[in-house]
Formats: structure tokens, sequence, C-alpha cells
């Protein structure tokens, strides 16, 4: 299922999905703004920076592909996407809820977390 036959997340949460596809970091990275969070896997990364590290660390550890299969609009500013991944790690295949939180500059918050 393409992310364009769900429910229509913002564009700033589709360009960082797909910049991920892509294995696009510098794209996918410079959808948060400056002092944006990411809480993924028990750590959490704060700044533009870490966020970029994080990317380049998290789109090397594991060969995968994810394939988004919802997306829930909570509010104006919050948005779910929950991803299909499948690959090379413990376990070969996860769902994961992806929580967003916008402003207009980007996004400010990313929280990561099995289904």
């Amino acid at each position: 299922m393409s992310l364009t036959s769900l429910d229509h997340p913002p564009g700033v949460v589709r360009a960082y999905l797909d910049a991920c596809t892509r294995d696009d970091r510098r794209a996918a990275a410079e959808c948060f703004t400056e002092s944006a969070v990411v809480v993924d896997d028990g750590s959490t990364y704060r700044g533009r920076e870490a966020i970029s590290r994080w990317i380049g660390r998290s789109s090397t550890e594991y060969t995968y592909t994810s394939t988004p299969t919802a997306a829930v609009r909570r509010d104006g500013t919050h948005w779910n996407v929950t991803q299909r991944v499948e690959g090379g790690f413990p376990g070969g295949v996860v769902d994961l809820d992806y929580a967003f939180t916008l402003d207009d500059a980007g996004i400010t918050e990313l929280v990561i977390n099995p289904v």
C-alpha cells in the first residue's frame, strides 16, 4: 500500500517518509526543526545534528524495507503513521508507530514505538 492511498498526512511527514525510502539522509534530517526531538529504541536525540546522526546510523544498521500501512490525524499538529518494517534484524518483521508532532517549520518531535 502506498502512502498516497492512506489518510493524507501533511507534506513534511510525507517528505520525511519519502526521503527515508530513498535513503536520502540529508532530506530526511531537513524535515525536522533545529530543536526537534526524536525518541527511538529507548534513546532520545535532541536537535537536528543529533537527529541526522541517528538517521545515518539507523539507516545503515540493518537492511530493511518499510511500508506505511495507516496514517491517522490526531489533531492539527499530531499525526500517527504505522509502518511495517521487514528486513535482516532480529524478528524480521515489526509494525512501528511513528507519532509526529508538527509546527509551521517542520517536525518538532517524532516518537517511534512498536505497535
